[in-house]
């Protein structure tokens, strides 16, 4: 890694699975984002990773392949960015590459995390470092290996004398708690679009529900927002993590059997949309100190009207804001915080948070997969 560029590539590939991030970015005293791209996932590589995150059957072969197709879509999504932004290979230090979880498994007596994309194919096919596998050593330490990004947000906005809160909804949604006495929490509260995604696109034939409006066609069904309340992850105390394999459409339909009727379509989206409002509001209370109390909210979720409002509503006494008006990308913080912590791991800095991942210490997260 003999190049002394602060410039470094963040790829992010979610839950959602709607498509790839990937940022340039320049890391000095600061963070300043220089270009971005978004690249949509194939249909039908899309459909081969939802069937191994749903437990369906799979092998070795599959997973091996899989393997082989998310690295050379990451590399298609890095060789995107650099044409678009005019940066040579030469010109960038190293990628951080999150990969696509398909399974995230940390409170089994043999815990343990996937994710998929090849870095080795990453490395070679751009000309450039990438360090990847950032969770399993936070892990082999003890921790949850998620939430990761709570790191970051430190080191974006730092503390004050009330409350901060960065909120992620994406797939799931996860929670940093900046706390006044410098104390930093990190957890994932509980789906964040991953059941309205999937109802939707079971439902209604769309990728995702646009500015809310199939949503805002129903209403919340009481009973049916009883029983997922009742879930037992929403009990458990953090450090805590989950993902598709807890949260996905089966999970849905197993809920929807303990009521007492069928429910209208549009009234089951809208009451998924309810609860997730809910199960994050209830947790973001929790930490409310100071005078001004704030949350920044990224992720896909962000863009959902009913939901954003529903939550300022449930959580009156906060300010509610989205992150693109602190000058970070809404859209684009997750891709920027590994594009970060690729910067990490260069630099030997600890990486990880022991208050929100449970691990025994701090340390640098990564492994490196030289160009050369």
């Amino acid at each position: 890694m003999s190049s002394t560029s602060s410039r470094y590539i963040g790829i992010m590939s979610g839950t959602s699975l709607d498509g790839v991030d990937t940022v340039l970015v320049d890391v000095d005293k600061t963070i300043t984002l220089l270009a971005s791209n978004f690249l949509p996932f194939p249909k039908d590589l899309k459909q081969s990773v939802l069937s191994v995150c749903h437990g369906q059957h799979t092998d070795l072969q599959t997973i091996g392949e899989l393997d082989h197709r998310l690295g050379h879509l990451f590399a298609d999504a890095v060789e995107q960015l650099l044409r678009q932004s005019g940066t040579l290979p030469e010109q960038v230090r190293a990628i951080g590459s999150h990969g696509q979880t398909v399974f995230h498994h940390p409170d089994s007596p043999t815990p343990f995390t996937l994710q998929l994309g090849d870095a080795n194919i990453i490395a070679c096919r751009t000309g450039i470092d990438t360090i990847a596998d950032f969770r399993r050593k936070d892990m082999a330490l003890g921790g949850q290996g998620a939430p990761l990004v709570p790191a970051f947000h430190r080191y974006l906005f730092g503390t004050t004398d009330s409350s901060r809160v960065v909120l992620n909804i994406g797939g799931m949604a996860n929670l940093s708690v900046l706390l006044a006495d410098d104390t930093v929490i990190g957890f994932d509260t509980g789906p964040g679009n991953v059941l309205i995604d999937s109802w939707t696109q079971e439902k209604f034939g769309q990728a995702y529900d646009h500015d809310g409006v199939l949503a805002s066609q129903g209403q919340v069904h009481k009973e049916l927002l009883s029983v997922l309340l009742k879930d037992e992850y929403l009990q458990r105390p953090a450090p805590k993590s989950t993902g598709r394999e807890h949260y996905h459409l089966h999970w849905l339909q197993q809920q929807l059997t303990q009521c007492s009727a069928p429910i209208n379509d549009h009234d089951v989206l809208r009451t998924l949309t309810e609860f997730t409002a809910l199960t994050i509001a209830q947790d973001i209370e929790k930490y409310r100190q100071g005078q001004v109390p704030c949350v920044y909210v990224c992720g896909g979720g962000a863009n959902n009207p009913i939901l954003m409002d529903r939550l300022q509503q449930q959580l009156s006494k906060w300010s509610i804001q989205s992150t693109d008006q602190l000058g970070i990308s809404a859209d684009y913080m997750e891709s920027m915080a590994f594009a970060w912590l690729a910067y990490c791991r260069v630099n030997g800095i600890a990486s990880n948070l022991p208050s929100v991942t449970g691990a025994r210490k701090a340390t640098p997260l990564g492994v490196i997969y030289l160009a050369n």
